[in-house]
């Protein structure tokens, strides 16, 4: 299985470094080092790597996506507040070819207006919202059983 193991890049957006203390009521009490622990714990499940990212920096954000396409199967993506406005990510993505799977903690519908529109939403395979942590970890999966379908 070692050669055929998938890698996946999970890219966190702006602001996610502050899981823990960033208003718990919304975001849960999960610091982002202990969400990326069990995302690698449930990827070693399926047999799959990841390599996890994040940045308060749009372009940066940019940078690993650009590179992704030829070192990842698939992303993981919680653009956080650039999901509502950030046609340059929104570009990046709809560019690089590989499935990509939105993601965030909160109920994006739920909370204010503004909120409810993603522009990354219409270039990716699918969003997964309001779960907290198991948006990431239902993610994943969907990500490996898509994969599984399409061996080439």
């Amino acid at each position: 299985m070692e050669g055929n193991q998938r890698k996946i890049m999970v890219l966190h957006g702006p602001n996610l470094n502050f899981l823990g203390w960033r208003e718990p009521e919304i975001y849960g009490t999960l610091t982002l080092k202990e969400v990326n622990e069990r995302i690698i714990n449930e990827a070693a499940i399926y047999g799959m790597e990841v390599e996890i990212y994040q940045s308060n920096h749009e372009g940066e954000l940019i940078d690993h996506l650009q590179h992704s396409r030829e070192r990842f199967d698939g992303i993981l993506f919680n653009p956080g507040g650039y999901t509502h406005y950030s046609y340059a990510l929104r570009d990046a993505v709809a560019s690089i070819q590989l499935p990509v799977i939105e993601v965030h903690l909160s109920n994006l519908h739920a909370r204010e207006s503004f909120r409810s529109t993603s522009v990354i939403a219409p270039v990716v395979m699918g969003q997964i919202s309001g779960l907290g942590l198991h948006s990431y970890l239902v993610g994943l999966k969907a990500l490996k059983l898509h994969l599984d379908e399409h061996i080439e």
